[in-house]
């Protein structure tokens, strides 16, 4: 009988797209989903684990946003979180996912084809839910950052509510991301949600900004804080520009120069 496992293709470089708007199109991520085999943004797992740590447990029930091919979940489960399920919009990145989880013996990993703004999801049925430069994904043609246009918006909060929806009582979202918190803060601060707003960094010279969303914890006379004057420069010649992450970068690098 044949193996369920086959080799695995060795890691392709990445095709950037023409325009970061490319994003946007599930063909694109399809076509980059059937060749590439491997790639995490905004830093592998080992970067970030003593954050995320803090906030999941062996008992969390975690519910990863976008997962394309990242590894991310697989180290959740080795670190000792079993109960979690992946979800993403291409039929290609679920279907490449399931297999090489089911060849590595990661069969309690759930992973779903479905869209992060319609969730598929009964109400507070998650402990954590995390996500990895998906939502960046939803920035890269919103024009002016301190002004994103209304159909980014609105797509965004789309994403926020079905995440704040799904998260328990005491819940926690978890965003990496680019964002910085001048731009992030106002939006994760909306009336419409009850969670606290937190924000830590990692990485060496270019960073990169870890939130964490209490859901139930924002007191009635939190405000939004102003931490600009902490947003950590920016620097055009580190390595991780290098990288594809950078075009996450655009519109930020063209406001501060």
């Amino acid at each position: 009988m044949e193996s369920v496992c086959t080799s695995e293709r060795p890691n392709e470089t990445s095709s950037l797209p023409a325009t970061a708007s490319a994003y946007l199109d599930p063909g694109y991520w399809d076509e980059r989903f059937s060749k590439e085999e491997h790639y995490e943004w905004f830093k592998d797992y080992s970067h970030f684990r003593h954050l995320i740590q803090a906030h999941v447990t062996c008992h969390s029930s975690v519910l990863e946003l976008g997962c394309g091919n990242s590894q991310m979940c697989e180290e959740l489960y080795k670190d000792g979180t079993t109960n979690i399920t992946c979800i993403d919009l291409s039929a290609i990145a679920v279907e490449n996912m399931q297999k090489r989880l089911l060849c590595k013996g990661f069969k309690d990993i759930k992973v779903l084809q479905a869209d992060m703004l319609e969730l598929p999801f009964d109400d507070e049925c998650f402990d954590v839910v995390i996500e990895k430069g998906t939502m960046d994904v939803l920035f890269v043609d919103s024009g002016d950052p301190w002004n994103p246009r209304p159909e980014t918006m609105s797509k965004v909060m789309a994403m926020l509510k079905g995440v704040h929806r799904v998260l328990k009582s005491n819940g926690t979202f978890i965003s990496i991301t680019f964002g910085q918190p001048h731009f992030r803060r106002p939006i994760f601060d909306a009336p419409e949600f009850s969670w606290s707003v937190e924000y830590t960094t990692f990485g060496d010279g270019f960073h990169y900004f870890f939130y964490i969303l209490k859901k139930g914890q924002r007191s009635l006379e939190e405000k939004i804080s102003d931490k600009v004057s902490e947003t950590p420069s920016i620097s055009l010649f580190h390595e991780e520009l290098e990288s594809e992450d950078f075009l996450f970068r655009t519109n930020v690098e063209e406001l501060n120069c």
